[in-house]
């Protein structure tokens, strides 16, 4: 008996259903693989540049040996997000990373952050100088002069002295130094602004700024938490009564390049804008980098009466309190003896360890 021949339509569906058997196949295969651990045995480090499309992404990927199949999976990632973007920066990529996590990482931006530290009471020359050693900081202000800084972040005409959160920055390789002289001016904004907000009404303070210079001094007198309030304290009570506030890093401050790290008689009589041994009230501008401590303790001193201070001389940054300048000729009596005899101590150690 003759055999039948299959009828036309179903050669068709058999014609149709290989290929579609075969796509099929090929899909499932994809969806399998970008869940498969990548070549790259150890982590691998990748740096994705600005502008770059997800296909540059991914074969800078490839090309560091993190991913098989780059075409592959920028054709799953438009399948699922046609508008998938892509973050510049460097990446560190972990041993065996799956496909879907590569692409997981890229997208959201999982870059390797860099740091830098903007230190308490350091001055805005040292910050200016850090970012410029920094060698992750895009630098965009060489050779710009403060003036035009402080013009490009919106605060013309403002001194920069203080103008910047002391505290560690986390960005992104490539953030440039303007954009994160930009962030520390609106951190410091913002403390300040909460600082102003929590001043006791009864303070000479009459303006924020007044409190961020005032803060500045207190952050260079003293860097122990259990003393700073008690710092502002005699210098709010100074200035109640009109006294001069006689502070040593003022006169450094206004010493500038010159000062040499001891302050002679001469430097306490040579009048400068920021000499409080000549010139009463608080300086033209702040003198560093105040804490969030430090404009706390500006806007909440402890007034007890304190109109002195000196310190100890014990080595721990402690310092003796007087309300009487009798009483202060005392405790820098007292300072001084210790001062010697630290000295002399350490000079007979010298002495017998060279015997």
């Amino acid at each position: 008996m003759a055999r039948r021949r299959p009828r036309s339509g179903l050669r068709w569906l058999i014609a149709l259903s290989l290929p579609l058997a075969a796509i099929l196949a090929s899909a499932l295969w994809a969806l399998s693989a970008i869940d498969r651990p990548g070549p790259n045995a150890t982590e691998l480090r990748i740096e994705v540049k600005p502008g770059s499309s997800l296909r540059a992404a991914l074969k800078t990927a490839a090309d560091a040996g993190a991913l098989r199949h780059p075409r592959l999976l920028e054709i799953y990632s438009r399948v699922q997000r046609p508008s998938r973007r892509v973050t510049a920066g460097r990446y560190a990529l972990p041993s065996g990373i799956t496909p879907r996590a590569l692409l997981r990482q890229i997208e959201e931006g999982r870059v390797i952050l860099e740091s830098i530290t903007l230190i308490e009471g350091s001055r805005y020359s040292d910050l200016r100088r850090a970012l410029a050693r920094h060698p992750e900081v895009a630098q965009t202000l060489t050779g710009v002069d403060d003036a035009t800084v402080m013009a490009q972040l919106g605060l013309a005409g403002v001194h920069p002295e203080g103008r910047f959160f002391p505290d560690t920055y986390r960005f992104s390789g490539g953030t440039t130094d303007l954009q994160l002289l930009r962030l520390a001016a609106d951190r410091l904004s913002q403390e300040l602004e909460a600082a102003w907000r929590t001043t006791s009404p009864d303070l000479p303070l009459r303006s924020a700024d007044e409190l961020l210079i005032l803060a500045s001094i207190v952050e260079k007198e003293s860097a122990r938490e259990d003393e700073r309030d008690r710092i502002a304290g005699v210098f709010i009570s100074r200035l109640r009564l009109g006294m001069k506030l006689q502070t040593d890093p003022t006169v450094i401050y206004g010493i500038g390049e010159a000062y040499d790290g001891d302050i002679r008689r001469r430097d306490l009589e040579t009048d400068t804008p920021y000499n409080t041994y000549t010139r009463a009230g608080l300086t033209p501008t702040p003198i560093a980098l105040p804490s969030a401590a430090a404009l706390r303790a500006a806007a909440r001193p402890r007034i007890t009466g304190d109109l002195f201070f000196v310190a100890t001389g014990e080595g721990d940054g402690s310092h003796r309190f007087s309300q009487t300048y009798a009483e202060h000729e005392r405790a820098v009596a007292a300072m001084l003896a210790r001062q010697r005899a630290g000295r002399a101590a350490a000079a007979a150690t010298a002495s017998e360890a060279a015997r």
